[in-house]
């Protein structure tokens, strides 16, 4: 069992971050980011490029995936939603968007990087053995802790910096806030790029640990879809809920279900149908209409 918690935990802590970029995009510009997955996943080709290709510090790719992706995000929401947002009064047109958008990263990523799968050395070896009732690399150890660090840090953030309240008040009543002197257009930017660098820097992190391939932007697109449904569209705690929770249920399906063959998923998705059935605006989400 306490196996299963750390596991939990540790996948949680990634898949809240993932969550968090997405929801803060969600909350701010009312669009669903299809290309976040994508964003994760050049995170980490830039991780590995700094790190593998040029032999710089692990801490100097995270850094380098972060300020990549966030240029990216601002220069997406500017020239590509922004003007689609300004235009079009139809959600299907920003939904069509992310959707191209996600495809031509995959193309950019073929094309500069290849198909094949990619790591970079382990940042600390060895493995943490408590009386063998849990073990675990100390690889993992850390990223674990990194990850809940930059929750703590974006969390203390959105609280108490002027970026932050501005972007908090956008998200609950964007007239009100604009009517307080906010400037929508930059801080909508602000709040992209900020989700696009929580993507980059998760995909940074797990670069060590699984490595990173084309095809995995897709996956982390549901996941990270799954994980705001959970805890409710638009809401950074219920982000970071449904983050902890996905990968619970993850870390007991993979030890439980094992022997019953690869249906752990199968079983989440199920869950996950049944509970939107009961509460369709997730735990923390209020009642659409």
């Amino acid at each position: 069992m306490e196996q299963i918690i750390v596991n939990g935990l540790y996948l949680g802590a990634q898949y809240a971050l993932i969550a968090l970029g997405l929801t803060l995009i969600f909350s701010l510009m009312n669009v669903l980011n299809f290309a976040h997955g994508q964003m994760y996943v050049l995170g980490g080709f830039v991780t590995y490029t700094v790190v593998a290709q040029f032999q710089l510090p692990f801490i100097v790719g995270l850094i380098a995936s972060a300020l990549v992706l966030a240029v990216v995000g601002a220069l997406v929401e500017k020239f590509l939603f922004r003007p689609v947002i300004k235009k079009s009064k139809r959600e299907e047109s920003t939904m069509l968007l992310a959707a191209g958008i996600a495809f031509f990263l995959d193309a950019v990523i073929l094309l500069v990087f290849g198909e094949k799968q990619r790591g970079v050395p382990k940042i600390i070896d060895g493995v943490f053995n408590w009386d063998f009732i849990v073990i675990m690399p100390y690889d993992r150890i850390v990223i674990g802790f990194a990850a809940i660090a930059i929750i703590a840090a974006f969390i203390l953030f959105m609280q108490y910096s002027t970026a932050g309240r501005a972007m908090r008040a956008l998200a609950q009543d964007k007239v009100a806030a604009t009517l307080m002197g906010v400037d929508v257009a930059m801080y909508s930017m602000i709040g992209f790029a900020l989700g696009a660098a929580l993507a980059g820097l998760v995909g940074g992190l797990l670069v060590t640990i699984t490595g990173v391939n084309l095809g995995m932007g897709g996956p982390a697109s549901i996941k990270a879809f799954m994980m705001i449904m959970i805890g409710g569209a638009g809401v950074i705690s219920g982000a970071i809920a449904g983050g902890f929770i996905l990968g619970m249920m993850e870390s007991v399906g993979l030890t439980v279900l094992s022997e019953y063959g690869d249906i752990t998923y199968l079983v989440i998705f199920a869950s996950l149908m049944i509970f939107l059935a009961l509460r369709p605006q997730g735990l923390m989400g209020k009642p659409w209409g």
